[in-house]
């Protein structure tokens, strides 16, 4: 089992932008630094926290977020700028991160509360760990997601293909992983494998 004591005390962002789909799973993950001792100071972008959804309303995602967190979640881009200045955070973690964040942080945009909340820790060179899910990562997303892989300071929760024969394009990180991708980033190492496809489904 991964070491995960350099979790505990550590000041965690935990943004979530609009992959509704794995809202569950990323919530699940932040208990689970929540567990290991992190302190998270949540957010959520602006379609994140205002769409409701088939997994669930808008006003329940945020206050699962909250709840987890122990704080109100940033929903808005001039509350998310401080974050930097004020070093509020020692890791920026995005789960999920869809195809639209990867693009606009491979492209330096700023137009959400999540993107301003990556900028904003990132002035001080500090780790950024994303959690991709999308189902064109291996299509139009590919070159801003691989533009992100040669980016200084990012780090990558390994990526499942999860449907290799209806969905051949599509990566949705292993949330599972999160906790230890977060350790491993810590300490400058991205955890491998990168991307892979779960034999036990997929042969």
């Amino acid at each position: 089992m991964a070491d995960l004591s350099v979790l505990s005390g550590l000041r965690i962002g935990y943004a979530m932008t609009g992959s509704f789909c794995t809202f569950e799973r990323s919530l699940q993950a932040a208990q689970e630094l929540k567990n290991a001792g992190a302190q998270l100071l949540p957010i959520m972008s602006e379609t994140a926290s205002s769409v409701s959804t088939r997994f669930g309303t808008a006003q329940e995602n945020v206050k699962k977020l909250a709840d987890i967190c122990g704080k109100e979640v940033i929903t808005a881009i001039d509350s998310a700028e401080p974050i930097g200045p004020m070093s509020l955070t020692d890791l920026m973690i995005v789960a999920p991160c869809t195809s639209n964040t990867a693009a606009k942080l491979a492209c330096g945009i700023t137009d959400s509360a999540a993107l301003m909340a990556v900028k904003s820790h990132l002035r001080s060179g500090k780790p950024v760990l994303l959690a991709v899910a999308s189902n064109d990562s291996l299509l139009a997303s590919a070159k801003n997601i691989g533009e992100l892989f040669n980016r200084k300071s990012y780090y990558f929760v390994p990526m499942l293909q999860d449907d290799i024969n209806k969905k051949p394009a599509s990566l949705v990180a292993e949330f599972s992983l999160l906790p230890e991708a977060a350790a491993a980033a810590m300490k400058g190492i991205q955890l491998r494998p990168m991307i892979y496809h779960d034999i036990r489904k997929f042969p």
